[in-house]
């Protein structure tokens, strides 16, 4: 069963994390899906996407414990990279990587009942790309997110510059499409020239985004059919056929 819908509204796609039942927790299939489907959007013609959860309790709980992801590989800029913009619709609980999810986005467009939380300092563990986070709202208050890990509201969010727009709980997801509609409209090269701007040259990668990204670009060569040729032909003691793929 897929763990996320995508449907696409003219040059917009809506990606939904359905799995309600489970507050829309990122399991390891959620990951992959998301990481795929995000590739094809950025080689597709579609010019902007949005990502939202399904229902208005949760955008996401965080990582499923009970079939743990490779969270970064739905991470923008790390399991996937992108110059479109992408803007995040978010309501209810947004947890620990889902946090780090959004944060990583062009926009967020909060619900009023949005709740960010990053609880991993209680929990023991971290995938450490949240320290992001610090480079993109005020310093001290990225580390009580972090290390004290108490939750934070949408007005408060949007006071700090995290979200950039508050709407009534349920609207989250039509303005967000409104907003991504104007954005569909406006000039690709324009946007994709800034969003790589300040991607590359303005806002600084922490140590776990770097990590993602290299892994991500070896794993490129590591699951390619060119080293499942390069090893047979190796085995058949013959020259090898590449294809580059």
């Amino acid at each position: 069963m897929a763990q996320i819908t995508i449907e696409h509204h003219g040059k917009v796609t809506l990606f939904t994390i359905n799995r309600p039942a489970r507050k829309n927790a990122i399991c390891k299939d959620t990951a992959l899906e998301l990481q795929a489907g995000f590739a094809e959007f950025d080689a597709s013609e579609q010019r902007v996407a949005v990502i939202t959860g399904a229902g208005n309790d949760a955008f996401s709980s965080g990582a499923d414990v009970s079939n743990l992801p490779e969270l970064w590989r739905c991470i923008p800029g790390s399991g996937f990279t992108t110059d479109k913009p992408i803007i995040a619709a978010t309501a209810g609980w947004v947890v620990g990587g889902a946090m780090v999810l959004t944060m990583m986005c062009d926009l967020i467009v909060a619900a009023e009942n949005t709740k960010f939380s990053y609880p991993e300092a209680r929990l023991g563990f971290t995938g450490g790309m949240i320290a992001g986070l610090a480079a993109r709202i005020p310093h001290k208050v990225a580390m009580d997110l972090i290390l004290l890990g108490r939750a934070m509201d949408a007005q408060r969010a949007h006071g700090i510059g995290l979200v950039s727009d508050v709407v009534p709980t349920g609207k989250q997801l039509e303005v967000a499409m409104e907003q991504a509609q104007t954005l569909a409209a406006s000039a690709p090269l324009v946007l994709t020239t800034i969003k790589r701007f300040v991607n590359q040259h303005v806002l600084p990668k922490s140590p776990a985004e770097a990590m993602s990204e290299t892994i991500r670009q070896l794993n490129v060569v590591r699951e390619s059919a060119d080293i499942k040729e390069g090893v047979a032909a190796f085995r058949e003691k013959r020259a090898p056929v590449y294809t580059g793929r």
